[in-house]
């Protein structure tokens, strides 16, 4: 999927010009995994391979595999009996090992050629996409309760597409430089910043822990990544494939670690350069507040980039399609447990549309399947992640069937004998303004809000001011006045913002991902100017003609 053909560019080097090229990529396709299919069979005996195994991960500065004495385990989430990863934390002292290591490494790895560090992102990609493949969907399906589509549509296309859509727009960067003049040649330098990058990254994507490291180090950065405890096996195997593509030690140092000991060595030294976050909104407001007390101690301004989730919205009009609705909603509320920043969770429906709408979502709720995604390929998802999630989970739960505004209409029990399950759920709500309408669940849990038909336009200002988040939304009709008029109510409620589909699969390169508010910095990864972020351009005047004359003509 991979083309590098030569093209007329320019880029300072030291003090050289050489030629760049241009790369041309495609959107990884998606393998179907049907009945006899080699993929099937290829998984099937990558999955085999590590049933009932634990896997050890170190941490690792550099290439010295470290081993502290705070041991931690990597549960399933499906059989939290089944230890799928033993690693450690890492303490204070080694977390400040890896950041002078790091920094030492950043110089000679900046003034690499950005085509060459580019490769090891091509490379990495080419082994995911063939030979690593099953196992990396193998280890995102047993560690992070991943179905099979839902983890070849993170794991592989997400993550490929990641590496070789950021490497083209690296290399492809270089030629955006600014004018000349006569007797003078001008040019852009795409440095890395000064310092380390600090990447923080989430359970719920591969892709997603891949992209936070991988692309600062590619665009010239040193970083130091700390992956999720829950997605650790996967996060890991990532590691180890950019380290076997090329990768040199303490580039990107590996570093497990409890969240506050991390935030707080990170924030605490002179050499921050960057925070890359996904994650929960008080874990970024803290880092950004101890980044604030902390200014005066840095080197230079610390950039801070971070996608913290969202309550995303269905909104339907009686113009709409009704089994759109119902097939896209369905898709975007329960697909992976409703562990995807971009899940819909609240649902506003017309009073005419909902009796045809409520008896489809039923229906089709009964044909859902909750259970083991590796012994059964038929589970539509499988448990929530962790036994925290579990305990929020079921609170909501709780306070759905206490309410007096609230009505499960289907759904509402969870269980956590074996796994950390959670039934598929949909809420009626008499009040668009309930909590369970304006706070992030990250669950299986959908509520609906019954509007009357004609009371749409102040549904749509309801839905802007209802919950701190802007992530995604969508918006089902065919009336076109009304899409305009949405399209502009809605402008700042929504990062990705989906006409007639629903609030989630965006993909790299087509909806380049993130949203405002309380949802984050908006950087959009995934688009051809999220590798701007990680560099400090320097801009180089070189002048060809001596300076003859100290006055000016005027002054004679």
């Amino acid at each position: 999927m991979l083309r590098v053909r030569a093209a007329v560019c320019q880029a300072l080097r030291g003090f050289k010009t050489s030629p760049c090229a241009a790369v041309e990529v495609k959107n990884e396709p998606i393998l179907g995994f049907k009945e006899g299919s080699p993929e099937r069979a290829e998984l099937l005996k990558a999955l085999n391979s590590l049933k009932g195994k634990t896997e050890e991960i170190p941490c690792v500065v550099g290439d010295e595999h470290v081993w502290t004495k705070d041991i931690r385990y990597q549960l399933s989430p499906f059989n939290h009996s089944h230890k799928v990863a033993k690693f450690c934390y890492a303490d204070k002292e080694l977390i400040n090992k890896a950041i002078l290591a790091a920094v030492a490494a950043r110089r000679e790895w900046d003034l690499k050629p950005v085509e060459d560090r580019a490769q090891i992102l091509f490379k990495a990609a080419d082994t995911i996409s063939g030979p690593k493949r099953a196992e990396i969907l193998a280890k995102t399906m047993i560690g992070q309760g991943k179905t099979v589509v839902q983890a070849e549509i993170d794991a592989a296309a997400e993550l490929i597409d990641f590496l070789r859509f950021n490497g083209k727009h690296a290399i492809e960067l270089q030629k955006q430089q600014p004018l000349d003049a006569p007797g003078t040649t001008n040019t852009m330098l795409y440095r890395g910043l000064e310092g380390f990058v600090a990447a923080v990254a989430p359970f719920n994507f591969t892709a997603i822990g891949g992209n936070l490291a991988g692309t600062p180090a590619m665009m010239g950065n040193v970083v130091l990544w700390k992956p999720s405890d829950t997605a650790m096996s996967a996060s890991y195997l990532v590691y180890q494939i950019l380290r076997e593509s090329g990768l040199p030690p303490n580039i990107i140092q590996f570093l497990p670690a409890d969240g506050p000991v991390f935030g707080d060595t990170i924030t605490a030294s002179e050499h921050l350069a960057g925070i890359n976050f996904t994650g929960s909104v008080p874990t970024f407001k803290r880092l950004w507040k101890q980044v604030g007390q902390n200014l005066d101690k840095y080197r230079t301004f610390p950039r801070l980039a971070g996608e913290c989730g969202g309550k995303n919205f269905h909104f339907i009009h009686n113009s709409a399609d009704i089994q759109s609705v119902v097939m896209g909603t369905i898709r975007s509320a329960f697909e992976y447990g409703g562990q995807k920043c971009s899940a819909c969770s609240r649902m506003y429906v017309p009073d005419s549309m909902w009796p045809q709408i409520k008896e489809q979502l039923l229906d089709i709720h009964k044909e859902i399947k909750v259970g083991d995604p590796v012994e059964d390929f038929t589970t539509y998802f499988s448990a929530v992640i962790d036994d925290k999630s579990f305990g929020r989970i079921k609170k909501w739960l709780q306070h759905a069937k206490t309410s007096p505004n609230l009505n499960v209409i289907a759904g509402g029990s969870c269980d956590d004998k074996k796994g950390y399950f959670v039934e598929p759920t949909i809420v009626e709500t008499k009040d668009p303004q309930d909590a369970i309408m304006n706070e992030e669940i990250f669950g299986p849990v959908l509520t609906v809000y019954v509007y009357p038909d004609n009371k749409y336009k102040e549904v749509l200002h309801l839905i802007d001011n209802t919950s701190p988040y802007a992530l995604t939304g969508s918006i089902y009709a065919k009336d076109e006045k009304v899409i305009e008029e949405a399209n502009k109510a809605l402008r700042n409620a929504a990062g990705n913002y989906y006409i007639n589909d629903k609030s989630t699969g965006s993909i790299v390169a087509q909806q380049p991902f993130g949203g405002a508010r309380a949802s984050g910095t908006n950087d959009k990864p995934g688009g051809s100017h999220y590798v701007l972020r990680w560099t400090s351009p320097q801009v180089v005047k070189h002048t060809h003609v001596p300076l003859t004359e100290w006055k000016y003509p005027y002054m004679s």
